[in-house]
């Protein structure tokens, strides 16, 4: 059976370190383990080896291909199979009736096309500036008749308020919904706007037509998900043909 544990509940950290402590049961349980942390510590591969022999210890980027495909390699998955491993997660219909409800709640009608924005991102490094969201969005607001939603997570605060401080029309904002509501927001969504973040993955991995903005030294880290639109962007300011791109792939999503 498959299960989704915290990170800390392997005990992973006891096998670092000139002292190295026991780990929790269920990794001494296991027969076969593959990590793409610690490669870069001899003595942590060394000793997870050593409690699990079929365990795989890979770097979690190489050889200068998407991320995905690397880690797929990682764990034998051969080169002409890797796309059977990459279908979209489609979100129950219950879960995309309860996001819906959670948008009119918030302001949304209920019926229109929707563009869900997310313009935060873990690094200050990965954040388009605000007004390039806002550009994007006023230019899209006359000619294509759509609505917008800002996602707005814990650490989201600072770019949400930027970029709705830039918007002259309506948008609503969702603060801080649930993992599973704000899989359900997204299967709402005609398309979806972000930087490279987990909200990103996430609308790539339902199948969410998206547009996606990465930094030229992240963009090994794109979607497998082909509706995931990746673009390069400069994040230290806005660039005028970053903005036509952009616009342009957000046009032909929304068309």
């Amino acid at each position: 059976m498959d299960r989704a544990l915290p990170f800390e509940a392997l005990g992973l950290d006891g096998l670092f370190g000139p002292e190295p402590r026991a780990p929790a049961p269920l990794l001494r349980e296991a027969t076969r383990v593959v990590s793409w942390f610690g490669a870069r510590d001899p003595d942590f591969v060394r000793r997870l080896s050593a409690l699990v022999p079929d365990a795989v210890v890979a770097p979690s980027v190489g050889g200068g291909r998407p991320v995905w495909e690397h880690l797929l390699a990682s764990v034998g998955a051969l080169a002409d199979d890797t796309r059977r491993w990459c279908e979209p997660v489609a979100p129950p219909d219950a879960l995309v009736e309860e996001g819906r409800r959670l948008l009119v709640a918030a302001g949304w009608d209920g019926r229109g096309r929707l563009v869900v924005v997310h313009p935060g991102a873990g690094a200050v490094a990965k954040r388009w500036p605000a007004e390039g969201f806002a550009t994007i969005l006023e230019r899209l607001r006359p000619a294509d008749a759509l609505a917008f939603a800002i996602h707005q997570g814990p650490a989201d605060g600072a770019a949400v308020a930027a970029l709705r401080a830039r918007l002259t029309g309506p948008a609503v904002v969702l603060d801080e919904p649930s993992l599973p509501r704000l899989a359900g927001v997204l299967g709402c969504a005609t398309v979806y706007l972000g930087n490279d973040s987990g909200v990103s993955h996430l609308a790539a991995a339902l199948g969410t037509p998206s547009v996606i903005l990465f930094t030229r030294d992240n963009l090994a880290w794109r979607s497998w998900e082909p509706r995931a639109n990746a673009l390069v962007v400069a994040t230290p300011s806005v660039e005028r043909a970053d903005l036509d791109r952009v616009l342009a792939a957000m046009r032909r999503l929304a068309a």
